[in-house]
């Protein structure tokens, strides 16, 4: 089955298994999402839930005030990317994808949710909304989600990946922590200098040598992927995400993701606590929290 969404100047497709994107079509039928080659990159835009990257051996601790505490074995990115959601169309511009924890997933994650998935057309722009239901009826429900949409770069063929270069809102001026590719952590006190006073980022897959590129202390909510040969590119704005994760594989793979994250792989300073991670969501039991991002095809 076909779930597609369509107006006069974009057609978005999206398919039950992860409740993800895709493809996002212009017009002119070009293709801007990554449509998933395994020389590089099987996937195309997961939807990480209830994690973002790793946790520590992708082992969580759960209600550190209770004895005995309750183990889970999370793996990187979650749980539900490669588990098949409901479907369901709202209207001519809006479809929702479902899923509900089971029981495979609360022996490693103990809480009872639901996760929809929204999302909307409206002219060139495709709205991703995330709700996020805690089901639970006396405990406060932990939890990370983020987008991980990887995108055709270059768009033309005869184009180079050095053609193209980000545009972010503001001036930035950060550091990036050190990651570790083996373990998915993070080290957020060892920081090297990334962006100094600068709006722009030349693209090059030198960039990612060493693993992806976790931008913590990011200003801008908005970050644009340019061409300098035409003006075709894509907007994404992320204002009710803390982080920006950028990654491409290490054997020039012709897409790079623009990922927006609630939360952080665990850092080598924190616990393994889950609900003691930076920046955790808690959902209080019966409560709704709702996130959004939108990419807007230029």
């Amino acid at each position: 089955m076909v779930i597609e969404l369509k107006n006069e100047k974009v057609t978005v497709q999206f398919k039950e298994l992860g409740g993800a994107l895709s493809s996002i079509k212009d017009q002119d039928g070009l293709e801007y999402l990554w449509q998933g080659n395994p020389e590089y990159w099987s996937s195309q835009a997961p939807v990480l839930f209830p994690i973002c990257g790793s946790l520590r051996n992708d082992w969580g601790i759960y209600n550190s005030k209770e004895h005995p505490h309750f183990y889970g074995r999370i793996p990187r990115h979650g749980l539900v990317r490669k588990k098949n959601f409901s479907f369901e169309q709202l209207g001519e511009d809006s479809v929702a994808f479902t899923i509900v924890s089971d029981k495979e997933m609360l022996t490693q994650y103990p809480y009872h949710f639901e996760l929809k998935i929204i999302y909307t057309l409206k002219g060139t722009t495709v709205r991703t909304e995330y709700q996020v239901t805690n089901k639970e009826k006396e405990r406060t429900m932990p939890y990370f989600i983020g987008g991980h949409p990887g995108f055709n770069c270059p768009l033309f063929e005869g184009d180079r990946y050095e053609d193209y270069y980000l545009e972010f809102e503001k001036e930035e001026n950060c550091t990036v922590p050190k990651s570790f590719p083996e373990t998915g952590l993070l080290d957020l006190g060892d920081r090297s200098p990334f962006l100094e006073e600068q709006k722009f980022l030349d693209l090059d897959y030198s960039l990612f040598e060493h693993d992806a590129i976790t931008l913590d202390n990011l200003q801008s909510r908005t970050v644009t992927l340019r061409s300098k040969n035409h003006d075709k590119g894509l907007r994404l704005d992320f204002a009710d995400f803390p982080y920006l994760i950028l990654w491409s594989t290490v054997n020039k793979s012709p897409f790079i993701a623009l990922e927006p994250w609630s939360g952080l792989s665990t850092s080598l300073d924190e616990s393994d606590y889950f609900e003691e991670k930076r920046n955790v969501s808690l959902v209080k039991p019966g409560q709704v929290d709702r996130k959004y991002f939108d990419i807007t095809i230029l």
